[in-house]
């Protein structure tokens, strides 16, 4: 009877051993994840891919290099246009300015390699704030902006900081890398007070984007590649909704999608 008693009374001994390893397994796990070292950078690059990919977030954010918090906001898509039901497809077709869909893969592996490379320049990860890439609809946009307290060039000047010079040196090798011509785009926010007699915000737009190719030229980017360089002042703001924040003060290098050039010693 005793014997009968003592196995009624032990006969969850099991469950006990049980709880007692999970509670060591937890334990295990907790003090590896307490010892590890996270990279930051890499832990927001996956918390930015994975927000995007799935559209939880509330607001579009634009990513720079680098998914930060405190990126640019922007309320709205940018070249999302309407397509009627009828005109839709499941087969992709050439778009109306006649490129091939050759030429958008070649296209979409010079971009893939021109994040890639840029990925790998730690000055530029540093900056990343300052540096915003996006699809568009042209190409794809590099775009150098102002944060609040931190510009990249002084207050009505055309000549960058150092920071940015050295910057703009450093996107030079990436961008020599593609067969792809780029435009040049110096943009300035809404001013609230007077410009400068003879010199406004056009021609401040203006010289800040020449200033962006000369240094990109002196890198040795070809000068044949340059398609456009141009001043559009603050008429397309990045963010429409604030004309006078500072992230419209920005220079946009666009990769220009379209049939890479033909070397003239070709031979047919």
């Amino acid at each position: 009877m005793a014997r009968r008693k003592e196995e009624a009374h032990g006969g969850h001994g099991w469950f006990v051993t049980f709880a007692d390893l999970m509670g060591l397994l937890v334990s295990f796990f907790v003090m590896l994840v307490a010892f590890s070292n996270q990279d930051a950078k890499k832990v927001q690059i996956v918390t930015g891919s994975m927000r995007e990919a799935f559209g939880v977030q509330k607001d579009f954010h634009v990513s720079g290099v680098v998914e930060i918090d405190g990126s640019t906001p922007r309320p709205k898509l940018r070249n999302a246009a309407h397509i009627p039901p009828e005109r839709s497809s499941v087969t992709p077709t050439p778009d109306e300015h006649g490129a091939s869909l050759a030429s958008d893969r070649e296209f979409a592996l010079a971009v893939a390699s021109l994040r890639q490379a840029m990925s790998e320049y730690p000055e530029l990860t540093e900056a990343s704030k300052h540096i915003m890439v996006e699809d568009a609809k042209e190409g794809l946009n590099i775009q150098i902006v102002d944060q609040d307290g931190s510009s990249m060039f002084p207050e009505g000047s055309k000549e960058p900081f150092e920071r940015t010079r050295a910057m703009i040196q450093k996107l030079a090798a990436p961008l020599k890398a593609t067969p792809y011509r780029i435009s040049i785009i110096g943009h300035t926010a809404r001013a609230q007070d007077k410009p400068r007699p003879g010199y406004g915000k056009w021609e401040l737009s203006l010289d800040r984007a020449n200033a962006v190719r000369e240094i990109l030229e002196t890198e040795g980017y070809p000068s044949a590649n340059f398609y456009i360089v141009a001043g559009r002042a603050d008429t397309e703001p990045l963010i429409p909704d604030d004309p006078t924040t500072a992230p419209n003060r920005r220079v946009t290098i666009t990769l220009i999608r379209e049939a890479p050039p033909v070397p003239p010693n070709l031979q047919p």
